[in-house]
């Protein structure tokens, strides 16, 4: 296996400054080294010395000269997207996509599969079988393949990469703990160094690291309502274990003390994934019969098997029953956001997760909700808006994870 620590959590000042420069390269390049060092406040003989240590790895080529304004003109440089690629896999509510990327985020290849809905260990396979897909799709590719990124859903163990996975018994939610070392497995069939995250954590940072630029500090990434991504002051918050972000509590022996009546469900309870938007669905076409028949119609569905991207298609369609449902969670889901819009202060709130297909309506619900609700000094400069990497946030997160790791150790 290539000798790259993906669980090591600290960094030296070098590899912070590996990560910066390189960064620099990835997201602004060809750029020249003055340019650098004035981004940075370090000065360009320092800048030089660990630019020509890229250099000599490939990890960056010098380009056309750039442009003086007298004396010698500055050379340019710009991050060798081939120097290495890594797959990303990540798990959506609807989905599960894997890609190949290279060092700049660019998609090589991607294949998706409609997320299954069992066990995790039947996920875990599928998760297996996606990584087998794109390396047979990219035979040309597999000497410069670093590491594999992986997002999913759970509490995820930082030292032994197992995960704690969220099982439904009768009608009560648990954590349950799966022996499954998805992380050992994954390096030991592929021979590659792997790194877990949890879903949320993931999209987060891909849309910081690819999407958001640099001036963006403190951002919440809101996957559902049932756990966030958090970045606090440019860095991935991951709490003390590393199991940030579940924002709900639960206790099962008091479920009838928390029933909440009035916010049905309480902000603060546990969710479905879907936010009780098919619940809600289901309930509403046994009470309103004519209407349920138009949906099922609309969607070729029916009462058993409706399901979350059939009520998206029903709302961008107008029906009464999908417009009712997605109102309803768009409101409990601005609630929550407000509350956690109080306790943090971000800059930005991004939904994704797949609630990216419920329309501009459901938006600005949310966005109205949080307003309602939260401080007015808190929401003055807030942006809430829907995920820009989409579908692809998860897996292009956990692979930015793992690029960040490469930039750091220089693999």
């Amino acid at each position: 296996m290539r000798q790259l620590d993906f669980q090591k959590e600290e960094l030296t000042e070098k590899e912070r400054r590996n990560i910066d420069i390189l960064e620099i390269l990835r997201r602004r390049g060809p750029v020249s080294r003055p340019d650098i060092s004035k981004e940075m406040g370090v000065n360009v003989v320092t800048i030089s010395n660990y630019i020509d240590e890229f250099i000599k790895r490939n990890i960056v080529l010098e380009k056309e000269l750039d442009v003086s304004e007298g004396g010698r003109r500055p050379v340019l440089l710009d991050l060798n997207p081939q120097a290495g690629y890594v797959i990303g896999v990540g798990l959506n509510l609807m989905n599960m996509v894997g890609l190949l990327v290279d060092l700049k985020g660019n998609i090589v290849t991607k294949t998706q599969v409609v997320r299954p809905k069992a066990s995790v260990k039947e996920i875990s396979e599928c998760l297996l079988e996606i990584v087998r897909e794109i390396l047979r799709r990219s035979k040309e590719y597999s000497s410069y393949i670093k590491g594999i990124g992986v997002g999913i859903a759970g509490l995820v163990n930082k030292e032994t990469g197992s995960i704690h996975w969220p099982q439904k018994m009768d009608h009560y939610y648990t954590y349950a703990s799966v022996d499954l070392p998805l992380r050992d497995l994954i390096e030991k069939e592929f021979n590659l160094p792997a790194l877990i995250e949890n879903d949320a954590t993931s999209a987060c940072f891909g849309e910081h690291w690819l999407g958001l630029g640099c001036g963006v500090k403190n951002v919440l990434y809101m996957f559902s309502g049932v756990g966030c991504g958090i970045i606090i002051n440019g860095e991935v918050y991951r709490g003390a274990q590393g199991y940030a972000g579940e924002v709900s509590i639960y206790n099962f022996k008091e479920e009838d003390l928390f029933s909440c009546p009035p916010g049905n469900p309480c902000f603060l309870k546990r969710w479905e994934m879907d936010l009780g938007i098919v619940e809600d669905v289901k309930a509403a076409c046994i009470i309103n019969k004519q209407d349920a028949a138009n949906l099922f119609k609309l969607t070729s569905s029916n009462i058993d098997n409706i399901d979350l991207k059939s009520v998206f298609i029903g709302g961008r369609a107008k029906d009464p029953i999908a417009l009712s449902a997605l109102d309803n969670a768009a409101k409990r889901l601005g609630i929550k956001i407000a509350f956690l819009v109080n306790l943090l202060n971000p800059e930005m709130v991004i939904i994704g997760g797949g609630f990216e297909e419920a329309g501009d309506d459901f938006l600005s619900t949310v966005n109205t909700t949080v307003k309602q609700w939260a401080f007015r000094q808190s929401t003055d400069s807030l942006k809430i808006f829907y995920s820009q990497l989409r579908e692809n946030a998860v897996a292009l997160g956990a692979a930015s994870l793992v690029m960040q790791r490469m930039f750091a150790q220089l693999w």
